[in-house]
């Protein structure tokens, strides 16, 4: 059995060193060669794409890094999977249509207003996701 004073000791030092590591921990994955941020790689086109994917509310349907509605696919690695082109095309479509029986809005997208959202999901396909190809929403399965 431990005296108060062992106690408060033991207490002490187990505290001291679990706020040592949690701050060696911190600082290691706050350094350079740990960084998957790609935030070198971000341009203008990018962070017009990002803001056209807010103001248009496409987090509600879609995910990106698995965060987002689970309506429609996860577009982390669209690109990989459906390519440029493809993703230019539906981004541009003046018609609403229903793949799988879900219904994508049309916002018919101007080219430059496409460009800029492929800009903005190349930047996410570029980010580094410690080895996983592809993160997938549960509920929601790519109308492949």
């Amino acid at each position: 059995m431990l005296s108060k004073k062992q106690a408060r000791a033991f207490f002490l030092g187990g505290t001291l060193v679990t706020f040592l590591a949690f701050i060696g921990l911190t600082i290691y994955s706050f350094s350079e060669p740990q960084d998957q941020t790609n935030h070198a790689a971000i341009t203008e086109e990018v962070v017009r794409g990002k803001e056209l994917w807010e103001a248009n509310n496409c987090m509600g349907c879609h995910t990106i890094l698995g965060e987002g509605g689970y309506y429609a696919p996860e577009l982390t690695k669209v690109l990989d999977r459906r390519g440029p082109g493809y993703v230019k095309a539906v981004l541009m479509t003046p018609i609403p249509w229903e793949p799988n029986g879900r219904k994508m809005v049309a916002y018919g997208f101007s080219e430059e207003e496409a460009a800029d959202l492929i800009a903005f999901f190349d930047w996410i396909d570029d980010i580094d996701l410690n080895g996983f190809d592809r993160v997938v929403s549960p509920l929601a399965k790519d109308d492949k």
